[in-house]
C-alpha cells in the first residue's frame, strides 16, 4: 500500500473514530448534537489525534485539554458530560 493511501485510511478511521465518541456521548447523555459534532471535531483532531481510534483515551484526552479546546467545544463537552453525569445518578 502507498504511503498516501495508508494516510487516507488513517484519516478515515480517525474520522470515524471521532464521530464514535461524539456516539458515545450521545448514547451516555441522550444529547447528542450536529452542533457538538461541528464544534468538537477540529478540537478532536487538533489536540487528541494520537489517542485515535482508542474511544476511552479520545475522550480522556479532551476532558485533560479542556482548557484548550475551543469555547464552542467545552460548553458542548460540558453540556454532554453533565447529561452522562445525571444520567449516571438516575440510574444508582
Amino acid at each position: 500500500m502507498t504511503s498516501v493511501r495508508i494516510e487516507i485510511v488513517r484519516q478515515i478511521a480517525a474520522t470515524l473514530t471521532v464521530a464514535i465518541f461524539f456516539v458515545m456521548l450521545a448514547s451516555a447523555s441522550h444529547a447528542f448534537t450536529a452542533e457538538a459534532q461541528r464544534q468538537c471535531t477540529g478540537d478532536a483532531f487538533r489536540l487528541c489525534s494520537s489517542e485515535i481510534p482508542d474511544i476511552g483515551r479520545i475522550t480522556a484526552c479532551m476532558v485533560k485539554n479542556r482548557s484548550s479546546l475551543s469555547s464552542g467545544c467545552r460548553v458542548e463537552l460540558d453540556k454532554g458530560l453533565a447529561a452522562a453525569k445525571s444520567h449516571k445518578v438516575a440510574e444508582q
